[in-house]
């Protein structure tokens, strides 16, 4: 095959390459759009269970997501410097949010300085004006509350 036998130009054939490129291209960012715009819902969804689990009065299981850890029952000694019912005077109905009867997340942000790297997850409580803040670490989703 030379040069002057090559097939004549076909712009069907180019139209529909561009369109698959361009398909291809805006497939790619908006997969890193919600990629980005999800990347701390790990962490969001454990501080919703945890709030969920306060909302339920189950401050048992809320205590075990705190601490993420299910099975705290079977070695409570390991939590002796945050208590159950430290955990309870301060999350239950006589602690500083009442007793809990809505939530929301509010927002989520990441931190690098704090506790080594981790997301600062906010939360609407009771529809109050002063939101909660709980910083969730990542590396094991422990939650506890954001200090500043």
């Amino acid at each position: 095959m030379t040069l002057l036998d090559a097939q004549p130009y076909d712009t069907a054939k180019a139209r529909k390459r561009q369109i698959k490129i361009l398909i291809a291209i805006t497939a790619v960012l908006v997969l890193a759009g919600f990629a980005w715009m999800y990347r701390n819902w790990p962490e969001e969804h454990s501080v919703d269970k945890f709030f969920d689990a306060l909302q339920h009065k189950d401050y048992e299981s809320a205590y075990g997501l705190y601490f993420n850890d299910p099975g705290w029952r079977q070695h409570q000694q390991k939590y002796a410097q945050y208590s159950y019912a430290d955990f309870y005077r301060d999350w239950g109905p006589g602690g500083e949010w009442g007793l809990i009867k809505s939530h929301r997340i509010y927002g989520a942000a990441n931190t690098k300085g704090f506790g080594g790297g981790g997301v600062v997850v906010e939360v609407v409580v009771n529809e109050r004006a002063e939101h909660a803040r709980m910083f969730v670490q990542k590396s094991d989703k422990t939650l506890t509350v954001y200090p500043y």
